[in-house]
């Protein structure tokens, strides 16, 4: 998977939004904190490819806002 974007979330929400993800069937991944990602204490990254605009709205609805440019 090329990676294009994320979303740092807590650890208590992974549940829900993986649940939520996986029942939309949209590809993503998680990432634990790494230099490369910008991640505060307690946060875990929910990655994403590029997606079709359908889908990327889906996905803004249910983080609430655009995600962060995965580093390349």
């Amino acid at each position: 998977m090329i990676k294009s974007f994320y979303f740092p979330v807590p650890w208590e929400d992974i549940r829900y939004l993986k649940e939520a993800l996986i029942s939309m069937e949209l590809p993503f991944s998680l990432e634990q904190p790494s230099n490369r990602l910008e991640l505060a204490a307690g946060e875990v990254a929910i990655v994403f490819p590029d997606l079709h605009v359908r889908d990327f709205n889906a996905v803004r609805e249910l983080f609430g806002g655009h995600g962060k440019r995965y580093p390349g």
